[in-house]
């Protein structure tokens, strides 16, 4: 596959300072390794080397590093990818590195909504709420094990709930309410939950969105159900603090779900022990974030950001539950609600960077941004060129990460010792066995390759839901190389060492013989002012023909006229390559996405090869079902 033209520059976007760097736990982090290893890391990708080469002394001077407890003398029971067995005989809780970090000077939750003040809850109240709910689990039966589930927007009562699960090692699960009753049965009701926590609705964009008749659909559709508590029911305050139950590293905390736009959603388990180490790891030191800090990410119940924004908690920093939409009132509402709430690393995606270029949004010249340190990005690529506007008009570092519900973490970002080039992400995470491979299994560097992981990670998942015999997770991720993980990802490692990331593999452009990223186009086709959002397919013909069309979504009052092909065309040609000009550009109603924003690029590319509606996508999964009746009057003869 050759390596797609990038609107890149040749110097960095973003250069640490010698404090940054003098500064940052990820330097204090290495000199407590070299004294535990006698060995030199006299910079990040030397440190990087080392986490990779020695995944065993990595972890283990982690969770010395962070004083996580006592831990049996056995790191890593086995390499064998899947079948990984992390800290076997050590027992500990998610809990209790958070009840470790609470405090009185600071809140451990902001709640922000669309249409009320901003609420300060303190750790003394969120702990306090968690421990009198996870006495009311108790009394309900719930034992370790046990799943518990949500059907909750991002407020801090999901939270509160979410951690008296754990403390009791119950298994939590949940949706955003965005999700009809219907999509949240077909995650939900795979776990046979024992309890139901529910809120009657949520407000986005200026609208209320009463939820009360899905919430009895859903319970309803639950048999297993013993109780299904609302919001008032975890006002309580308990007089005790939050006890914890010592479960094994690798107990089920979570399950998480695979967009689910081709069958059942995968229902992904991920342990208490692997989740509170890689948590801490890209929470402090790739982040550098800890007790001064305020973490806000744009987020839902429904997507792993959520689950990664409490990781803020296991270092004492403050989180920021947002129930809202990004853009309203104004298009720069999120920037707003972060100078507003002091946010020191803010979380977004490159659709909302690309919605504030266009309208012009000037974040730093109209809002107090001076507590600021870090925008992080992530979703899907981020163009250099949004990357270079957020540095013109936020001026801070930019840290672009890649990684999945999968781990429920990343395996490439931004670090604060490291420089950011435009459109690029900085480096792999420590402790991440990065590589890029072709299809032989090769390593390559300045062209594209899968984005494979050749040792495992402590929160690779534990094992999916109801797959016994592991096939559905050896199928996953272990397919196509055996004993590697394989995530689907084309990537580009750079003579520098950060990363393109270049789109799915699975959804690969393949015209005339040369393989080419969607993502690439994608960055080039929606910087154009008329274009609202880009879809892309390759679809292999019966007659042995290849066919690449290119939907567009307008903006309003925008026709396709020649001029307009032929600028879509040009930009495509010359920042990109001319092998990435469509054969056909169609203007588009939209652009279906998975629940978590992804481009549903493989179901549409089915249709588009005759495959049934009702079997190659299911409608419940996706954000805007309609627009798949659109795609399906498309499909050529």
């Amino acid at each position: 596959m050759e390596r797609p033209l990038t609107a890149t520059t040749d110097a960095p976007q973003w250069v640490p300072t010698e404090d940054d760097v003098n500064g940052a736990r990820v330097t204090d982090f290495a000199r407590f390794a070299e004294r535990r290893t006698g060995g030199d890391y006299p910079d990040y990708r030397a440190l990087w080397q080392w986490s990779v080469d020695d995944i065993e002394g990595f972890w283990s001077t982690l969770w010395d590093y962070f004083d996580l407890g006592e831990r049996g003398s056995t790191v890593l029971e086995s390499a064998e990818m899947p079948g990984a067995r992390w800290f076997p005989g050590t027992t500990c809780n998610y809990v209790d590195q958070i009840v470790r970090n609470a405090r009185t000077d600071r809140p451990a939750i902001i709640s922000v909504t669309e249409d009320g003040p901003d609420r300060e809850m303190s750790w003394g109240e969120l702990l306090g709420r968690a421990a009198a709910f996870a006495d009311r689990l108790r009394a309900s039966g719930v034992e370790p094990g046990d799943r518990v589930v949500g059907y909750l927007p991002n407020i801090a009562e999901a939270v509160i709930a979410f951690l008296a699960t754990a403390s009791i090692g119950a298994v939590w699960s949940a949706c955003g309410q965005d999700y009809s009753a219907k999509a949240a049965l077909d995650r939900l009701g795979q776990l046979e939950p024992k309890v139901l926590v529910a809120a009657d609705g949520y407000r986005f964009a200026g609208k209320y969105r009463d939820k009360r008749d899905d919430v009895a659909a859903l319970r309803d559709g639950l048999p297993s159900l013993v109780t299904t508590f609302s919001l008032a029911d975890l006002t309580e305050v308990a007089s005790h603090g939050l006890d914890s139950v010592a479960v094994p590293f690798d107990h089920p905390l979570w399950i998480l779900f695979s967009s689910g736009t081709t069958g059942l959603p995968k229902g992904i388990m991920h342990g208490h022990g692997g989740v509170v180490v890689e948590h801490l790891k890209a929470v402090a030191l790739q982040s550098d974030m800890g007790r001064d800090d305020t973490f806000f990410w744009f987020t839902s119940p429904s997507w792993m950001m959520w689950n990664f924004q409490i990781a803020g908690l296991l270092v004492g920093a403050t989180i920021v539950c947002y129930d809202g939409s990004p853009s309203v009132p104004e298009p720069d509402a999120l920037w707003a609600i972060a100078a507003r709430v002091g946010a020191t690393v803010l979380g977004t995606s490159p659709g909302y960077v690309l919605g504030c270029m266009k309208a012009e949004a000037r974040p730093a010249a109209t809002h107090d941004l001076s507590a600021l340190r870090s925008v992080g990005i992530t979703g899907s690529s981020l163009p250099a060129s949004s990357s270079l506007w957020l540095a013109d008009n936020v001026g801070v570092q930019v840290a672009s990460i890649s990684g999945g519900t999968d781990v429920v973490s990343a395996f490439i970002g931004g670090v604060r010792t490291v420089p950011v080039w435009p459109g690029e992400l900085s480096a792999p995470f420590l402790g991440v066995a990065l590589d890029a491979w072709d299809e032989s299994g090769n390593p390559v560097r300045g062209e594209v390759g899968e984005l494979v992981v050749t040792k495992p990670m402590p929160s690779m998942p534990v094992a999916f839901w109801n797959d016994p015999d592991q096939s559905r997770y050896r199928d996953a991720y272990f397919e196509t190389y055996p004993g590697v993980w394989r995530h689907g990802d084309w990537i580009t490692i750079t003579d520098h060492g950060s990363v393109i990331v270049h789109g799915r593999s699975d959804s690969t452009l393949n015209r005339h013989g040369i393989r080419m990223g969607s993502a690439d186009i994608y960055q080039a086709v929606e910087s154009l002012p008329e274009i609202v959002e880009a879809l892309v397919i390759g679809a292999e013909q019966p007659d042995g023909g290849y066919w690449m069309p290119l939907f567009v979504v307008l903006g309003d009052g925008v026709e396709l006229d020649d001029a307009l092909r032929d600028r879509i065309n040009d930009i495509i040609r010359t920042e990109v390559s001319p092998r990435h000009v469509p054969d056909e550009i169609i203007v588009a109603p939209g652009v279906p996405h998975t629940r978590t924003g992804k481009k549903l690029e493989v179901p549409i590319k089915k249709l588009f090869q005759g495959g049934d509606a009702a079997k190659v996508v299911e409608r419940s999964a996706v954000d805007d079902p309609a627009l798949l009746d659109w795609y399906v009057t498309q499909r050529r003869a």
